[in-house]
């Protein structure tokens, strides 16, 4: 099978390979960018901790330098060694400490000894302590140096809303406290302490996060206007397409349907007309008799009686088909739209009253229209009563009209239309009713449309009902 043939099967199936390939490249443009924000992200941070852990460097060697020439070498050639339980090296070592590191963002700083006792800290209540020492500096009392980045937990949210807290990336760094050769060269670098200090980084990870967000916001836009922009014009082509096939298959769905129903009229044509006859006789007769026992109330009155119902509702289906079969056409006139609806009230009164229905008939007198008379009768007839049969017993039945769309309104109380009877209501020879022909409103249809009227059935919105709206010219 060629894809031409399967695109001539289906014409549907282009467009579906179009939205399948706008959403995967929707999915691959997302992807690319949330990976290009990743890596970019990524390198960034690198770039950015590298400098601020170089940073640390330069200024954990100018404290070891001020700490040993300002403080320790003076101190020692003073006093002889360095007790900082003396409360004068204590507040000369602070006073050094703190002239070196002012201006720097410095959320602490402590000296241990080579026992791991903190011996000096910008926190007062921290010195003596033994119990804060880590890892890192176990490491630098080996010698090394130790870079640690604390991260506190922070939402993604805040970074959108520019409220990163700060103190939520903290750059710890931990080295050996040594001396210098100012002291003795046999003793030049021995360690006598572990130097540990805390930075706050965290308008440098803001920074970044701002250049991640603004990256990935712009591709992320961008590819949606453009996806959006792609799927509207699918859409719409598809909807189009959608429209035209569905047309074209009620198209033919009528066409064959009318072919049919050309048949089925002649047919029923010839049989109404060969019925007519007899059948007027048989009414005839009947009422004739119906007249003869009318005071009477014996079994030939019922007969005669119920003889002369049967031949009427056999005439009225004769008539619906001879009216289906044969349309006449309308003699247009001035005609009054609510006089023509009232007298079809009347004359399905009986129904009405056995049936204990409220008709609420909202028509103002003088409502003109061009139509003939008696075919919208017939309309308003075949109408009403389908109203009459949906409803139960004790229901409604409102007649109302807009002036503003020309159009009459009939909304009733019943169970309103199922989707198989909305879709098929109007065709000929359907019916829900147990003793229905279903041509009422297919011939009130067929008559609507010669009067360039319109007919459309939905479900009421203000009751559980149908509603019929005829729309005139």
């Amino acid at each position: 099978m060629t894809v031409s043939s399967i695109f001539s099967q289906d014409p549907a199936k282009p467009f579906q390979l179009v939205k399948f390939l706008s959403w995967s490249s929707l999915v691959l443009i997302v992807g690319m960018s949330i990976f290009i924000v990743v890596i970019l992200g990524n390198y960034a941070q690198k770039t950015v901790v590298e400098k601020d852990k170089d940073f640390a460097l330069l200024l954990s060697e100018n404290l070891n330098h001020q700490v040993f020439q300002r403080f320790i070498l003076p101190t020692v050639m003073g006093f002889g060694e360095v007790q900082l339980e003396r409360e004068a090296q204590y507040e000369r070592l602070d006073q050094v400490v703190k002239s070196t590191i002012h201006g720097f963002k410095m959320l602490n700083l402590r000296i241990y000894d080579l026992d791991k006792e903190v011996s000096y800290s910008m926190s007062e209540s921290e010195v003596g302590k033994t119990d804060l020492a880590g890892r890192a500096v176990s490491e630098a009392a080996d010698g090394d140096f130790n870079f640690e980045v604390i991260k506190k937990d922070v939402s993604l949210w805040s970074y959108f809303q520019l409220q990163v807290p700060e103190e939520s990336y903290v750059l710890r760094t931990t080295r050996p406290l040594r001396t210098e050769k100012s002291l003795s060269e046999k003793n030049k670098g021995k360690i006598i302490g572990i130097l540990q200090f805390s930075q706050d980084i965290t308008s440098d990870y803001k920074t970044i996060k701002y250049f991640q967000g603004i990256i990935a916001g712009v591709a992320l836009l961008s590819s949606m206007v453009l996806f959006l922009v792609l799927y509207r014009i699918i859409v719409r082509a598809d909807k189009i397409l959608a429209d035209r096939i569905q047309e074209k298959e009620r198209m033919e769905r009528l066409l064959h349907q009318n072919e049919k129903l050309a048949s089925m009229g002649r047919v029923l044509s010839g049989i109404a007309n060969k019925i007519k006859n007899p059948l007027s006789t048989i009414q005839t007769s009947a009422r004739y008799l119906v007249k003869r026992f009318q005071s009477e109330n014996n079994l030939e009155a019922r007969f005669a009686r119920s003889i002369f119902d049967e031949s009427k509702k056999l005439s009225q289906a004769v008539d619906n088909f001879q009216h289906y079969a044969e349309p006449k056409q309308p003699r247009m006139e001035k005609v009054d739209l609510s006089g023509i609806c009232k007298d079809a009230l009347e004359f399905l009164e009986p129904e009405t009253r056995n049936k204990r229905i409220q008709v609420k008939n909202n028509l103002l007198e003088g409502i003109s229209i061009s139509g003939d008379r008696e075919l919208l009768f017939k309309v308003f007839y075949n109408i009403l009563l389908n109203a009459c049969q949906a409803v139960d017993p004790d229901g409604e039945i409102i007649l109302q009209w807009n002036e503003q769309e020309k159009m009459l309104q009939v909304i009733d109380s019943g169970p309103g239309l199922d989707r198989e009877t909305k879709e098929k209501c109007l065709e000929p020879f359907y019916t829900t009713q147990e003793q229905g022909v279903g041509l009422g409103l297919a011939i009130a249809e067929n008559i609507l449309k010669n009067h360039g009227a319109s007919l459309k059935l939905e479900n009421a919105k203000q009751s559980t009902g149908a509603e019929v709206r005829i729309s005139f010219p």
